[in-house]
């Protein structure tokens, strides 16, 4: 006989995050490229953080690639964060660089979010008894109507 206390799908689902949270928070390399502008250390510590939180919305470790640049009066950026099969890639053209890089995070935290959101409708649950019950009770008063 199995052991209700360590089998069963709400008790896998437990243990799962145990050893989820024993693994620590999910860690994020951002590396900052720029492209015809000195390298700021300023600039730098802002890009890495604002992107360093994006790996609480992903599972596994995430690598995020800042690219910033200027040309005359122009500033752009483009950001691509991966982990995994995942992929989320943003540009963004303003005339500061923070704001750029305020635009990317927004872009690419909303995809992050988007992603999370079709996982979690990805997943079926099945009728629980009542449900299944109130359903066949549903379907016999509309016969009795009919």
């Amino acid at each position: 006989m199995k052991n209700s206390k360590t089998h069963g799908k709400r008790a896998r689902q437990q243990i799962r995050m145990q050893r989820r949270a024993a693994k620590g928070p999910v860690t994020t390399n951002v590396t900052v490229t720029f492209h015809h502008l000195e390298p700021s250390d300023a600039i730098r510590r802002y890009a890495e953080r604002k992107f360093a939180h994006c790996g609480k919305f992903l599972k596994r470790a995430c690598e995020a690639h800042v690219i910033l640049e200027v040309d005359k009066y122009r500033q752009r950026g483009e950001v691509t964060v991966k982990s995994g099969r995942l992929s989320a890639t943003a540009e963004q053209e303003a005339k500061d660089l923070y704001s750029v890089i305020d635009l990317l995070e927004d872009t690419v935290v909303r995809q992050l979010k988007g992603h999370l959101e079709r996982l979690e409708a990805r997943k079926v649950r099945a009728l629980s008894a009542g449900e299944v019950m109130s359903e066949v009770e549903e379907d016999e008063l509309t016969r009795d109507v009919g």
